[in-house]
């Protein structure tokens, strides 16, 4: 790669580090072209420690290591993308990331999804004179057990199949939103969420 180390005049270049497998961006760093090159050379992200004024490989006192996976720059040469797979938290304060969060994958407003359905599952598990919403379809599913939701499931499954041999693009979508959304209840009720089909695709890939 041409990367322009001398653009900043200390010979500096950001590195931003991310996680490639969920995504998450753990931390920023700095590199120089002799910590690159040792991070390419040990496959453990190194940095140039602006505090410390030497390389500094990331977990060599935690053994909360950054194993490279791959590294590109940006369109002006000058910025870094470090795909990696963390070894234990990144952040020295102990979380996953150096801004306070979890590094989990993310679906988007799938997870907020999962959290909401979660929710309902534990209200479910609540008498019910002492629920908060009395009237919830989904804990209504819960309340009446695993058969109940894998036939629900089955219901909106093949109503998909009708709606894909149609032309109605809308009922077919609604269709497939209804049976995401009853796959995701059932997910749920047997203790499972999407990163677990996640990691299994994955690993068939």
């Amino acid at each position: 790669m041409n990367i322009d180390f001398d653009k900043n005049n200390d010979g500096l270049v950001p590195a931003i580090i991310q996680d490639a497998t969920t995504k998450k961006v753990l931390m920023l760093g700095y590199m120089n072209e002799e910590a690159y090159l040792k991070t390419n050379e040990t496959k453990k992200v190194t940095f140039f420690s602006r505090t410390k004024n030497r390389l500094w490989t990331k977990g060599e006192e935690s053994g909360n290591f950054l194993h490279l996976v791959s590294i590109k720059n940006d369109c002006d040469n000058d910025t870094l993308l470090v795909m990696v797979n963390p070894q234990g938290p990144t952040c020295h304060k102990g979380t996953g990331t150096c801004w306070g969060e979890e590094n989990k994958a993310s679906f988007g407003f799938l997870s907020e999804l999962e959290g909401i359905i979660a929710q309902r599952k534990k209200m479910s598990e609540v008498a019910p004179e002492l629920r908060e919403d009395k009237n919830s379809y989904v804990v209504s599913l819960f309340d009446k057990g695993i058969n109940k939701i894998a036939q629900k499931v089955g219901e909106e499954a093949v109503e998909v199949v009708i709606e894909a041999k149609d032309d109605d693009e809308n009922l077919f979508l609604n269709e497939s939103a209804d049976l995401l959304f009853h796959y995701l209840i059932l997910l749920r009720a047997k203790g499972y969420g999407l990163k677990d089909i996640a990691k299994v695709l994955e690993e068939r890939h």
